[in-house]
């Protein structure tokens, strides 16, 4: 009976920092059969981003530069690592990394291959929202509508902090260069994004079998852009995951950019 399975449930709250929430998205990521699939058989792209970071820290076993694998961000204003300081896109073939430009990497996508492109918003329908800085679309422009039209699984990693009220579909047509007179940092225009989402709440059902509700966004100081997510599951794998991202919001650092 629902009322038999719901009482035998487990909950518990618990607060994620930007930089645990990030790292376990990565993890979430890394988990995913397509990914791993084609980390056996075929090509993963992981475009620049503070969260595809974590994505390639976790793909790779190893840490990298994360404050240079970046491209546009939001920080005091929208804003950019400068071109000349950004690390290049990881392009892994059969899970070993090969120098592969993005220009490269397309034109050997195929199907059962995956690209990783990260976003700025997520509306109610789970569409993502890409900020576009550059005339030409950037690399959304460059690399995720060619995967898209050869049928590349695009995942998008994305924390539930960046959900919003709106829907991309309503607010991209209100943006973009040359229509916006006033910006704080880079006018920018907004691109629509389908594919394979991965929040806090995929990745916990991913790596503990728990069902993840995000309760409130934001706080102060180290809560800061972070995300509160409600846990509820069997008993065991509830208190498995509440420890484990209890440690890892204690234990994970910041995201920094260069």
């Amino acid at each position: 009976m629902p009322n038999d399975r719901n009482a035998t449930e487990r909950r518990a709250i618990v607060v994620l920092p930007p930089g645990a929430a990030r790292r376990l998205i990565a993890r979430g990521v890394a988990r995913l059969p397509s990914a791993q699939h084609a980390l056996r058989e075929g090509l993963v792209v992981v475009t620049l981003g503070t969260t595809n970071a974590y994505v390639a820290e976790e793909l790779l076993g190893a840490p990298i530069e994360r404050e240079r694998f970046c491209a546009g961000y939001i920080g005091e204003t929208l804003t950019w690592v400068p071109p000349e300081r950004q690390a290049h896109p990881l392009v892994l073939d059969k899970g070993t990394r090969v120098d592969l430009s993005l220009d490269e990497a397309v034109t050997q996508l195929k199907a059962g291959d995956v690209v990783v492109k990260g976003a700025n918003v997520l509306d109610p329908s789970g569409v993502c929202g890409v900020f576009m800085a550059s005339p030409a679309g950037g690399t959304v422009g460059k690399l995720a509508v060619p995967a898209l039209a050869r049928g590349v699984e695009v995942v998008i990693p994305i924390s539930a902090a960046k959900s919003i009220h709106g829907f991309v579909a309503d607010l991209a047509p209100e943006v973009g260069i040359g229509r916006v007179g006033d910006a704080t940092g880079f006018p920018i225009g907004l691109f629509p994004l389908t594919g394979t989402v991965v929040t806090e709440a995929e990745a916990i059902a991913l790596l503990y079998g728990v069902r993840a509700e995000h309760l409130a966004t934001g706080g102060v100081g180290p809560g800061a852009g972070g995300v509160t997510l409600l846990l509820v599951g069997e008993e065991a794998n509830v208190r498995r995951a509440f420890a484990e991202l209890s440690a890892l919001a204690r234990t994970e650092p910041p995201p920094e950019v260069g």
